[in-house]
């Protein structure tokens, strides 16, 4: 709808927002392309039952920025599909092959695994319209999720961090919210460097440790489909009880804004490395600045599963997908936080100057709406 569009314009986007339907189906979606001057945006398809448009502008400018910050030859979108995740196999596949077919025609967006979605449902897309990343081994692609693309990413940003906030990975307590796709592979890599988790939660709860829960057994629970709270080697916890869990190194890994004026208070940690996109309001950040504790951004520190993605798509291994993510993590990390030290600046406004200057030169170098 134009009224979203115009809503939300700026000098960076979005492009296009568009609105899908169709009944018969049972398909309701959201697309944002926020910015292609790049090239063509990568961004995940999203599941989930509760989204806005906002929400979905808000997570394809992230990829704008995390594309850029990356030094990607792609742009930033986004697109959430309006259903329940946990719906049977077989809807699921209808609905999400009918999205496939609604965007065959949006060529400047590649799709890619996100919250509710994964490699077969990148399958699925690629098999209608001929371009998913993110894709299952069988086919050619190297498989974000499960290798853990996103929570390697996360191990090398927090090993950089760790001289910015006094911080030693070795023996750092750390506490997970959302222990999924990216948070589970988080704790394995950052336990393999000496950290220690003590903390992780799910949507239906969470289990603490000060101790150290074992991490191998923690995801062989989950993967059994069982919840999180019941694990046999930990206290069981609600699950926003993980927000107040004493630690080093708080990782927020699920859904946005999960840190806002009302909780973000409760913290008690040293560094909040982000996992999920956008997981704090604006008043949050600023609130765990204030108070001295280092937020190492979201288009930063998340970024290895779209690093990855993005090797894929050009034709690459999986070896070289591990190898790129840590030189530009290593090196993005480390520019953002001397920038904000160095210039007295919060952590994301280092993160936006420094994609924001990537974008518009990439913005300078193309004559818009020429064809990608």
């Amino acid at each position: 709808m134009a009224e979203d569009l115009f809503r939300f314009a700026d000098g960076y986007g979005p492009e296009k927002i568009v609105h899908l339907h169709h009944p018969g189906l049972g398909l309701k979606a959201i697309v944002v392309v926020d910015n292609t001057a790049a090239g063509p945006a990568i961004g995940g398809t999203r599941m989930a039952a509760d989204v806005s448009v906002e929400e979905c502008f808000r997570l394809a400018r992230a990829m704008t920025f995390k594309n850029a910050a990356a030094g990607l030859s792609h742009g930033g979108a986004k697109s959430v599909i309006v259903a329940d995740p946990a719906m049977p196999a077989a809807d699921k596949e209808q609905v999400i092959r009918a999205f496939a077919v609604a965007i065959r025609e949006l060529a400047d967006y590649i799709p890619g695994p996100d919250m509710g979605t994964d490699e077969t449902a990148m399958a699925w897309i690629r098999d209608e319209i001929g371009r998913a990343v993110g894709l299952p081994r069988e086919i050619g692609g190297i498989p974000l999720d499960e290798i853990g693309a996103t929570g390697f990413g996360l191990s090398i940003a927090a090993e950089v961090a760790q001289a910015f906030c006094g911080v030693s990975l070795n023996g750092a307590q750390v506490a997970i919210q959302g222990f999924g796709a990216v948070g589970k592979h988080a704790a394995r890599f950052l336990t393999r460097q000496g950290a220690v988790l003590v903390a992780a939660s799910d949507s239906r709860g969470a289990t603490v440790n000060p101790d150290g829960l074992d991490v191998a057994a923690l995801v062989a629970h989950k993967e059994a489909g069982e919840p999180i709270a019941a694990f046999a080697g930990g206290r069981a916890l609600a699950g926003d009880a993980i927000v107040g869990v004493a630690c080093d190194i708080w990782i927020p890994a699920a859904r946005p804004d999960v840190l806002r004026a009302d909780n973000v208070d409760r913290l008690d940690c040293r560094m909040v490395l982000q996992g999920a996109n956008i997981p704090a309001t604006v008043e949050a950040e600023e609130r765990l600045h204030a108070r001295g504790i280092l937020v190492v951004p979201d288009f930063i520190a998340n970024a290895g599963g779209v690093i990855c993605a993005a090797v894929e798509h050009a034709g690459g291994t999986q070896a070289a997908a591990f190898a790129v993510i840590e030189e530009k993590l290593r090196a993005n990390t480390a520019a953002v936080l001397r920038r904000a030290r160095d210039e007295d600046l919060k952590p994301r406004e280092a993160a936006v100057l420094l994609a924001g200057e990537r974008v518009r030169t990439a913005m300078s170098l193309r004559r818009w709406g020429r064809a990608r």
